[in-house]
């Protein structure tokens, strides 16, 4: 078994660690600025909304946007989410609009 994954793992937690301990010491015992809660309050959807469509759109080893089953699904979710649906409807309609795109494709 390779060690290479291992490694990353490592590195990883160890990059954590010290970004974590680095706050603490750059901080001290002062205060954080009134603007920096909602800038965090607002980075984090902002940053799942990047991932979401990085993940939609985006094709391995390809140039540019591909548009394919996921996006359909997701179109589905949010209609079903904005229509207020219960959380594991909404999954179930993504999932049968996934498979009914991909079956007619």
């Amino acid at each position: 078994m390779s060690s290479d994954p291992w490694i990353v793992v490592g590195a990883l937690v160890a990059t954590t660690f010290l970004i974590k301990g680095a706050g603490s010491l750059v901080m001290g015992d002062r205060e954080l600025p009134d603007w920096f809660p909602r800038f965090v309050e607002y980075l984090t959807p902002a940053l799942l909304a990047v991932l979401v469509v990085t993940q939609l759109v985006g094709a391995a080893g390809a140039h540019g946007m591909t548009f394919d089953a996921r996006l359909a699904g997701f179109a589905g979710a949010l209609v079903a989410w904005r229509l207020k649906a219960p959380v594991p409807l909404v999954i179930l309609v993504a999932a049968a609009v996934t498979a009914g795109v991909r079956a007619l494709s």
